[in-house]
């Protein structure tokens, strides 16, 4: 069913399959896959009296699988509580890089960027601004980038084209000679600069011009743009999609329920059989409560669906859903599953093929992450950054970066207590540090600088 509602959205030759394959699987995501198909689902019969066959009908009930598999996922690697903390060597750098992953809004853009790289890949923008840090998320469908084959990790280059109407280009203070035509937008992305081009209408054969006014040199020395791969597999553009292997199910699961709708609305209103000779059809009223007197030979019957059959349909969603969701590592835990109050490792436990989705996630967003933190480093050796209102100096290029991810699940008291028990026998027979000991809880207690904290730990033990 899939592949027969695909079929059915236009192809435009002038952009590539990986384009129409992205913006495919974003109507998934967000819900308009059916938007291509003409008829509603109560619509039996057309204009012409013809019956319109189930292929043809948007459902009723959509369940938005793919939504959900991907919010669990994301919250979980990036969600509040989930965050991972960029930590350094360097006190500089670490302290340099908390305040501007805060002011700039980190925690944001990576759970927008991982939201919108399911469908296979994305890219964050960095921009520096009044020496300011400023990160924006673009789509990567329309999106081509260039690596240098020297060091295939290194963009050299990525050129953004696609067509916009006239008008809203006209609205944006651009000249055109007819505004009610479409017309290729591009700029591209180097090392040096950010060059835009005078947009052009489509079908005409031309070479795009610079946009003189619009194109901004940056001047940082590297490509101010980070390519996000969203899951191992893909191709050597794009990752795997999350929800790529559970939309056929979802679309089963959206039918079948429309179906049970559908039915439950005949049962609530039961069709009229009769069986000739009866009365004159403008004399019948139809409906349950009321009684039909016929000849002796005629015959009337209520022709209603048995309510079995909607709570079959019920259990076999049910089951589509359970095969949907471990087919793409979804969560698949029940509220009804859970009896009393479970520790953070009980839940990890029974959320294993989550937590193994989100654990992919960590990899790859994680390295885009720790790309942005190295782009900052070496844009603050080119521009003089701020964050709330104070200069930052310049940050060691050389400063290793990494980062520290909490725990999947918020830990119980009980959990505190055991950690807390076992760290202390660990510093005391001197296995690890307290230094050690103090960063392996600090994301659960919000301790951000853990030299700082011992610093004030042995400041309150000092006589």
């Amino acid at each position: 069913m899939f592949e027969t509602i695909c079929g059915l959205i236009p192809i435009d030759p002038d952009y590539g399959e990986r384009t129409r394959r992205l913006e495919i699987l974003k109507r998934v995501l967000e819900g308009r896959l059916y938007d291509v198909l003409p008829y509603e689902f109560h619509e039996e019969r057309s204009v012409a009296g013809e019956y319109i066959s189930l292929r043809s009908r948007r459902p009723s009930v959509r369940y938005p699988l793919a939504r959900i598999v991907v919010d669990d996922s994301v919250s979980l690697v990036f969600g509040e509580g989930h965050f991972p903390t960029l930590d350094s060597e360097d006190a500089t750098v670490r302290a340099a890089l908390a305040d501007i992953a805060k002011e700039a809004g980190f925690n944001r853009v990576m759970l927008d960027a991982a939201q919108r790289g399911s469908v296979g890949s994305v890219v964050i923008q960095l921009k520096v601004l009044r020496g300011r840090v400023f990160l924006h998320v673009i789509d990567s469908a329309y999106l081509t980038p260039c690596w240098d084959p020297e060091e295939p990790d290194t963009l050299l280059s990525v050129t953004e084209a696609y067509k916009v109407p006239g008008r809203v280009l006209a609205t944006q203070g651009y000249a055109l000679s007819d505004e009610t035509s479409m017309y290729w937008f591009m700029r591209r992305w180097d090392t040096e600069t950010e060059t835009w081009y005078e947009p052009w209408q489509v079908g005409q054969q031309c070479v795009p011009a610079v946009d003189a006014v619009r194109t901004v040199r940056h001047g940082l020395g590297f490509v101010p743009l980070v390519w996000i791969r969203n899951l191992p597999g893909g191709d050597g553009v794009d990752g795997a999609c999350t929800f790529r292997p559970a939309i056929e199910t979802a679309i089963e699961i959206d039918y079948q329920l429309s179906q049970a709708g559908r039915g439950l609305k005949y049962s609530s209103d039961p069709t009229l059989l009769v069986r000739e000779p009866a009365a004159m059809e403008g004399d019948l009223i139809r409906g349950g409560g009321n009684a039909l007197v016929v000849s002796e030979k005629g015959d009337a019957k209520l022709l209603e669906i048995n309510g079995t059959a909607a709570a079959a349909v019920i259990e076999y969603v049910r089951t589509l859903r359970e095969l949907a969701l471990e087919g793409v590592h979804g969560n698949r835990a029940s509220a009804e599953r859970l009896s009393a109050a479970q520790s953070g490792r009980a839940l990890e436990l029974m959320n294993q093929g989550l937590v193994w989705l989100a654990d992919n996630l960590r990899v790859s967003y994680g390295t885009g992450l720790l790309e942005l933190a190295r782009m900052v480093i070496r844009a603050s050796n080119r521009y003089a950054l701020r964050t709330y209102d104070e200069q930052i100096p310049p940050l060691d290029v050389s400063a290793r970066v990494g980062l520290k991810w909490p725990r999947w699940y918020t830990p119980t008291a009980e959990d505190r207590l055991r950690d807390a028990q076992t760290l202390r026998v660990l510093a005391s027979t001197g296995s690890i540090s307290k230094e050690t000991a103090l960063k392996s809880i600090a994301d659960v207690y919000d301790i951000e600088d853990v030299p700082a904290e011992i610093a004030r730990i042995a400041a309150e033990g000092a006589p």
